[in-house]
């Protein structure tokens, strides 16, 4: 996952192929023909919106573009983020990179499947 600082990130889409949708929408009825990049936004931590939109454009509408994480995003966000089918995260201007990167690196991988990789670890070849 590639991480970004509030501080250095430029969050709001500056290109036509980028798309950022509201908590409230429902990725099933975009058309996502040339989107390259979509924003989902945190407005808080504990609003979880952005997940289940990420994970529905992963896995039932198969997007493959960027996926990137804006608004309220903590360090402590970022292995469900990975999992479910985030690329890139802007982390909030209180959050340390350093922290962030060593809490990627904790888990290597989950017994469960995800967004990411769907068949569960018992089921992959060895």
């Amino acid at each position: 996952m590639k991480l970004l600082h509030a501080d250095t990130a430029t969050t709001q889409p500056q290109d036509l192929q980028v798309l950022a949708l509201a908590n409230d929408a429902d990725p099933r009825a975009l058309t996502l023909d040339g989107v390259a990049r979509i924003d989902l936004h945190f407005p808080s931590f504990t609003d979880g919106r952005a997940h289940s939109q990420a994970f529905l454009l992963r896995r039932r509408l198969g997007y493959k573009g960027e996926i990137r994480a804006t608004g309220d995003v903590l360090v402590d966000q970022l292995p469900l983020l990975s999992r479910n089918g985030f690329d890139t995260a802007v982390l909030r201007a209180d959050q340390d990179l350093a922290v962030a990167e060593r809490q990627l690196a904790r888990f290597k991988s989950h017994y469960q499947g995800d967004a990411v990789l769907p068949r569960p670890r018992f089921v992959q070849a060895a």
